[in-house]
């Protein structure tokens, strides 16, 4: 099992999360590059992967200010079999 440092985890909030002390639980995300990503410019795309939800964001953005694309992990099982097919 690859057990991550809690520095290089990237947490999320609740989105029911309030100011007033309502606050909820905070979720890790453990982001993994793509193997076709290189250190010479050749980056692509990072995925998190939750029980229901894929998690997609760009290599090159900083981790932190990245926008993410969050898909069912079915809608991500079939455009992967489209890719491969």
């Amino acid at each position: 099992m690859n057990v991550e440092k809690p520095s290089e985890l990237t947490w999320f909030k609740s989105s029911y999360s309030q100011g007033d002390g309502g606050q909820c639980l905070e979720v890790a995300l453990t982001w993994h590059k793509s193997s076709y990503s290189t250190g010479q410019g050749g980056e692509c795309v990072e995925i998190a992967t939750c029980p229901t939800t894929i998690h997609i964001r760009d290599s090159k953005q900083p981790p932190t200010t990245a926008p993410t694309l969050s898909v069912p992990t079915t809608a991500w099982q079939a455009f992967l079999g489209l890719v491969q097919a």
